[in-house]
């Protein structure tokens, strides 16, 4: 079977030249021969891979491994970083680690609101640990705890998963304060840091409101709360 179709065809008797020898092939195509329909195809005469051809065992042998729905698995990623000598500019959307991770340093994003907190504070975990609220506070306020506004936090943590937030509230010449928590709705009580819970804001500061979250089990959790002054 063919491999090449050749771009001059010669017939018995005829005299080459340089140009049909030339053409013969500068014009030469891939004939069916070349390709096995299975995994390449043939596409305006050039070799191309066929979608679904390249299977799971053609890629690699060993790991990584892909499954048939094209998700990927490694064990570790060794010797050359993720985007090589120049910084990665992807991003996971989700990351899990289940062994001891090692890391330099961590840049954390801050959602920083040009607002004062709202009577009911939804504190969306899935967007970040850290709100600043940089306006003059103008109330008390309940700050509700969930995963974001279509995922709650039950269902986005699992039992022995905990979470740690931080709120930075402004307050000015009167100042107010987190008068009651909730997840999901639901009232919690928190376990305050020395003992007692805080009775009112600190004027003309940034009150830091600080919560350790651990999932004990189904809609269950344990809340640890501090709050620190800074003016």
């Amino acid at each position: 079977m063919a491999i090449l179709a050749t771009g001059n065809t010669f017939a018995t008797g005829d005299s080459p030249t340089a140009t049909t020898l030339n053409n013969a092939v500068n014009n030469a195509t891939f004939a069916s021969g070349a390709v096995d329909n299975s995994t390449t195809q043939l596409s305006g005469g050039a070799i191309i891979v066929k979608d679904g051809g390249i299977t799971v065992a053609k890629l690699s042998t060993g790991k990584p491994t892909w499954d048939s729905s094209g998700n990927l698995t490694a064990t570790a990623i060794q010797n050359t970083p993720i985007g090589s000598t120049t910084r990665s500019t992807g991003a996971f959307t989700s990351l899990a680690a289940n062994s001891t991770t090692t890391i330099y340093e961590v840049i954390e994003k801050a959602t920083v609101s040009a607002s004062a907190p709202p009577a009911t504070t939804n504190f969306n975990v899935l967007d970040g640990a850290v709100v600043y609220y940089t306006n003059n506070s103008a109330n008390n306020w309940t700050l509700n705890v969930r995963g974001d506004g279509s995922n709650t936090l039950n269902a986005t943590m699992a039992t022995g998963d905990s979470v740690t937030i931080a709120v930075l509230v402004t307050n000015g010449s009167t100042a107010y304060y987190a008068s009651a928590h909730t997840i999901d709705g639901s009232s919690v009580t928190v376990k305050w840091a020395g003992g007692s819970a805080p009775s009112a804001g600190n004027a003309s500061s940034i009150d830091a409101y600080v919560y350790t979250i651990i999932k004990t089990a189904s809609a269950t959790f344990t809340v640890l709360g501090s709050v620190t002054r800074f003016a």
